[in-house]
């Protein structure tokens, strides 16, 4: 996913369709420099983790 579009949803108030390794998550925030998504699992909510954007895939 690029850094645009990653912003773009993390920005959204409503939801989109993201994944990390096949599973449906949220992204909180994106880190341009580093091209880095802080994300969580919708069902795991304190399972928070950065990855890379690259490892996104919008539905």
């Amino acid at each position: 996913m690029n850094i645009q579009r990653a912003k773009e949803i993390a920005q959204s108030p409503s939801m989109a369709s993201v994944t990390y390794e096949g599973v449906p998550i949220y992204i909180q925030n994106v880190d341009e420099d580093n091209e880095l998504a802080r994300i969580y699992p919708l069902d795991q909510p304190e399972n928070e983790q950065e990855v890379p954007l690259n490892s996104l895939v919008e539905l």
